[in-house]
């Protein structure tokens, strides 16, 4: 019996507009009325992905910035899992000699230091999700939606992680130039053994704690309600949600999904501009049902 949805945001919820769209909002209501709760497992910081959901009027649970902070539908912070210190320093250190642009995401939120290439970087999310799109439409919608958003910036990184009271929960690393560019800083941070590198788009990887992934936090959360991984459905599209796609029971590629998660996916549904998320929702309510009967 599913009794529980975790679906990725990003290429998988969103649709080219990065928006919930209408019938994934409405299935997301059937699922809550059949009885399954439906958490959203993404990336984004809360203070990113909770006003998208907000603006269906619907209330969900959060596993954010891949896992290293889950909010229970109250709100409350029920996992924290920051990066250690020397992994910070770490990251930091081998992000700058790579002359890499990145973001880091603390415990007071987004961090960025340049307003321009924070820009440069939602635009070409947007024109790969609607080629359709041109490049100076994509800047523009950009930079509109990065005001509705609690983004700092700020000159010096180093500052900002010295400060008793910053915890850098991820570090967004981008490159115009792809996996190829940051394949090098990928392999170098990974020998520590205590750094997860995943990735949600083919110019960024995301460094998280090794304790912090999708996966396990779906099966803390769970636990928390009294279910098991055999009672979850986890639905996504790209590196960072392998591990929730490999530990639910139910793991569900989106049409869209790079080749490695349709290969370990459980069933593959429809493209996120087709709403696919609302096609595995009802998908998990007749597995029910029919268990039911």
């Amino acid at each position: 019996m599913i009794k529980l949805i975790a679906s990725d945001m990003d290429g998988t919820l969103l649709n080219d507009k990065m928006q919930i769209s209408d019938g994934n909002a409405a299935a997301i209501r059937r699922a809550q009325a059949a009885g399954i709760e439906f958490m959203v497992a993404t990336g984004r910081g809360l203070t990113e992905a909770q006003p998208l959901v907000a603006a269906h009027d619907l209330k969900t649970a959060f596993i954010t910035l891949n896992g290293a902070r889950v909010f229970d539908t109250a709100g409350e912070l029920t996992v924290d899992e920051p990066l250690p210190e020397a992994m910070v320093q770490l990251t930091l250190k081998t992000l700058q000699q790579h002359d890499l642009y990145f973001e880091l995401v603390t415990n007071h939120g987004i961090y960025s230091n340049s307003r321009v290439r924070r820009i440069q970087n939602v635009a070409d999310v947007l024109v790969r999700l609607n080629p359709d799109t041109s490049y100076k439409i994509a800047v523009a919608l950009a930079a509109a939606r990065l005001e509705l958003m609690e983004i700092n910036y700020v000159t010096d990184y180093d500052t900002l992680v010295a400060q008793p009271d910053v915890e850098v929960m991820k570090v967004i690393a981008f490159s115009q130039q792809g996996q190829a560019a940051l394949a090098e800083p990928q392999r170098l941070l990974e020998k520590s053994g205590e750094l997860v590198i995943t990735s949600s788009a083919v110019n960024n990887i995301e460094i998280n704690s090794r304790k912090a992934q999708k996966g396990l936090a779906l099966k803390a959360y769970a636990e928390k309600k009294g279910l098991t991984l055999a009672n979850c459905m986890a639905i996504g599209d790209n590196l960072n949600d392998e591990s929730m796609i490999t530990m639910a029971k139910y793991g569900v590629a989106m049409g869209n999904a790079i080749p490695k998660i349709k290969e370990l996916a459980w069933w593959i549904t429809a493209i996120n501009t087709d709403d696919g998320v609302a096609q595995a929702i009802d998908r998990a309510i007749l597995l029910n049902e029919t268990e039911d009967a």
